[in-house]
């Protein structure tokens, strides 16, 4: 776009990038919306049963945090296969497959009827989690123009924040019709109803041109086969783990906040699910209001310092909300604070990402890094529950606060070593200007 353009955008306000995207990325804009909202509100389900499944079925708290990490992981390794089949089928491909697929295993999760049933449930569910992210990002960040990639990319992230609040909406109505032992069953089924209207969304979706166009200069160039161990190469490598160590230092902090908010604010608040689902819609608003002032920030100041600045919040939302002696009133803001800190960092992710690693291998490097964090993330939950399994070696409150804050060191050490990448171009064929962490693969 040329700067002419770039400064009209500009005059029409806050939301002037969006009029002026086209009708590919508005519509490409649109189906990633609603997919990673589908996404969002089956992955959250699980969080706001944990206290009720732990009383019908007699589970410990460990066992609570082994089914909710078991989900975790086998999104990880969803999302890593789905990154590879994104570079090898193209990315509309893989997103209606994983959308259809985590659909169809929520619906299955509600006829559980043991903890061994459920447990397979969700994990082949979470296979499905994982591949809408790592399609979703890749599809968007190449889609997308440069200079609106972050507010883009970081506006879909947004909607996780409309899943988390749907999850909260539907367990505080379903819970408040229905006893308990068929409450959670109608939470899984509903749950997956509004994934039909983004399968339907879809159908039509276009494929990225940035893909197209790197595939049709493989075969040109008569370049070898797509090879998806390339993101292990010595000229990747770094990328790929301090990207991987980054996805971790993100996901495991908020992880190991959100799994176990509803049981902290039942056991230690004293609040009954219905509340919860109010603090749970509270804390989700201020989590919409931080993706989009993240991604904003994003374009604005860089990836990097947008990381640093979210690291630094969240180390003042923990503890705050854990252990601040605030009010009913004083909670919901605390709620809103810590939705802002923990979930908006996530915003950058997904533009980042898609900057550092090159044409060659972006969906596969994205996949893995991305979902490497989630799944090692995903023990950081457990970690919570069984150091704070009846009390005996920490405080619910306090194994959050030192798992969670912790795990931001992780996010520091990998934007030290990671460059900026704010409106970097993503060319066909060859390396990405200035791109020293994103070499060009492509004749390997």
């Amino acid at each position: 776009m040329t700067s002419a353009g770039m400064n009209g955008a500009d005059r029409q306000g806050l939301f002037g990038w969006f009029r002026d995207l086209d009708k590919i990325e508005r519509r490409t804009f649109y189906a990633c919306f609603g997919g990673w909202a589908v996404d969002a509100l089956d992955t959250q389900i699980y969080s706001f049963l944990i206290p009720t499944l732990i009383a019908l079925w007699g589970m410990t708290t460990g066992e609570a945090g082994l089914l909710g990490t078991a989900a975790l992981i086998s999104s990880a390794l969803g999302g890593w296969i789905a990154g590879m089949l994104c570079d090898w089928l193209g990315r509309a491909r893989v997103l209606l497959l994983s959308i259809a697929w985590f659909m169809l295993f929520t619906i299955l999760c509600g006829f559980a009827n043991s903890f061994e049933e459920l447990m397979g449930a969700r994990i082949l569910a979470g296979l499905g989690f994982g591949g809408e992210w790592a399609a979703g990002a890749v599809l968007m960040g190449e889609v997308i123009r440069a200079e609106y990639r972050g507010k883009a990319v970081g506006g879909v992230q947004s909607a996780y924040a409309v899943g988390y609040a749907g999850a909260a909406l539907l367990s505080s109505i379903l819970f408040a019709l229905f006893p308990p032992d068929l409450a959670w069953r109608w939470m899984f089924w509903l749950g997956a109803v509004p994934a039909v209207p983004a399968l339907l969304a879809r159908r039509n979706l276009g494929e990225s041109s940035v893909f197209l166009r790197e595939r049709e200069a493989r075969v040109a160039r008569g370049a070898p086969r797509f090879n998806p161990l390339m993101i292990f190469h010595r000229q990747a490598l770094k990328t790929t783990i301090l990207t991987a160590l980054l996805a971790l230092g993100v996901q495991a902090g908020a992880f190991s906040m959100q799994l176990w908010l509803p049981t902290f604010l039942r056991t230690e608040q004293g609040l009954t699910t219905v509340e919860v689902g109010y603090h749970m819609l509270a804390m989700t608003g201020g989590s919409f209001v931080g993706y989009l002032v993240a991604a904003y920030l994003c374009d604005g100041i860089g990836r990097r310092r947008s990381f640093l600045l979210f690291t630094m919040l969240n180390w003042i939302a923990i503890p705050a909300f854990l252990y601040l002696p605030v009010g009913a009133r004083g909670l919901f803001l605390l709620d809103a604070l810590l939705g802002f800190a923990s979930l908006g960092i996530y915003s950058a992710l997904g533009p980042y990402f898609t900057e550092l690693f090159p044409n060659d291998i972006r969906a596969t490097g994205q996949g893995f890094s991305y979902n490497f964090g989630r799944g090692v993330g995903a023990f950081f939950p457990a970690v919570v529950g069984l150091v704070s399994a009846g009390g005996q070696m920490l405080a619910l409150r306090d194994a959050m606060a030192l798992v969670a804050c912790a795990s931001y060191l992780s996010v520091l050490f990998a934007v030290a070593l990671l460059p900026e990448t704010r409106s970097r171009q993503l060319v066909p064929g060859i390396a990405e200007p200035g791109a020293r962490n994103a070499p060009n693969l492509s004749g390997l």
